[in-house]
């Protein structure tokens, strides 16, 4: 200590802001809560004096008097897919030109660390929350009869009809597998993720659709299990190339088990799509780089993530027409089949 006394620093107050703005406490107050009836010249004159003595709203202190944070809860079960990264930059875009800010949370798949981190979003004040759900089960229905601000994003848990936003997932399989049954394929393979899950079930309904009008056979030792991670699609693709009978495609359910089924193929020295053809559902930014470039199941990634922001807007909005909790739908996108390299007809 050298003896001199420490001085403490002045809060900055709306009161300075009006001062060096030149306007009355009133006016700033509305230009940081975004209401009408300000001009133009005073909102600039309001925001460069707030830059200026860096000045920052009491956020907390904000959301209790208007019961509103202006924060919303995003949980996904798995950050590091490129899947789920494109869905959070739509929802980011739609989020903050509404004046919203997501509060991101990784559920790892795991049920009992999403209870958790909708527990902490709570506890935060958040306005709602959007979901990929890592569970089926019916436990979000005390969300619903909260009327809590909810969302389920990609995955619909049992029971659930409204207020979510969704890729026709057994549309898209169908599409798919039908494509490999249109090039001859008849051994056709499918690596599955959980079933579960809307996704891995809705996904399997679709190959077996196919196949059921095509009159093909699903093999029990085709229909492989994974868990939507790269290790499956790894272990799964061995087990299926290794056969004595192997198959000439094989239909991953996504992008993560696909990297790990093409690690598989390296492995096994197997040509694709000269011994066997490969079809993945997602596509992704690498898909395109592989030798061959892959054949893909493209999901509307980053309308998902807009539309189901617009979906929790509607439900936030204590005025809006669309605030009743049941009145959302369930919004189903269309995929597309990008056909690329490899895939052939059998025994190219």
């Amino acid at each position: 200590m050298d003896g001199r006394r420490a001085t403490k620093t002045k809060q900055v107050t709306m009161h300075d802001v009006a001062r060096l703005a030149n306007v009355s406490v009133a006016t700033v107050s509305a230009v940081i809560n975004g209401k009408n009836g300000v001009s133009a010249k005073l909102t600039t004159q309001v925001k460069e004096a707030m830059v200026n003595l860096d000045y920052h709203p009491d956020l907390i202190a904000r959301s209790l008097k208007v019961g509103r944070t202006h924060t919303i809860g995003m949980i996904v079960p798995d950050v590091t897919n490129p899947f789920h990264t494109e869905v959070i930059r739509g929802v980011e875009d739609e989020a903050r030109l509404n004046g919203y800010s997501p509060m991101l949370c990784n559920s790892n798949e795991d049920p009992e660390q999403e209870r958790h981190l909708l527990a902490t979003l709570f506890s935060q004040r958040v306005d709602g929350v959007l979901l990929a759900a890592s569970d089926s089960s019916a436990a979000y229905d005390r969300l619903t009869r909260r009327r809590f601000p909810i969302v389920f994003i990609d995955r619909v848990p049992a029971g659930h009809t409204k207020r979510a936003v969704v890729t026709d997932n057994l549309g898209a399989a169908y599409d798919a597998t039908k494509y490999l049954i249109g090039l001859g394929h008849q051994r056709i393979a499918i690596i599955a993720g959980h079933l579960h899950l809307s996704t891995g079930f809705d996904r399997v309904e679709g190959y077996r659709k196919a196949m059921q009008e095509a009159h093909l056979p699903i093999r029990e030792e085709y229909f492989q299990r994974g868990d939507f991670q790269l290790e499956s699609g790894h272990r799964c693709g061995l087990q299926l190339l290794q056969m004595a009978d192997p198959p000439t495609a094989i239909f991953s359910c996504n992008n993560k088990m696909t990297l790990g089924l093409m690690r598989a193929l390296a492995e096994s020295q197997v040509p694709c799509p000269e011994r066997v053809s490969i079809l993945s559902f997602d596509d992704f930014e690498w898909a395109a780089s592989f030798s061959p470039k892959l054949t893909t199941v493209a999901q509307s990634t980053r309308e998902m993530g807009k539309q189901a922001m617009r979906m929790l807007l509607r439900i936030m909005d204590p005025d809006g027409e669309d605030s009743e909790p049941n009145e959302e739908n369930i919004v189903m996108l269309k995929a597309e089949l990008r056909i690329r390299e490899s895939t052939a007809p059998p025994g190219r």
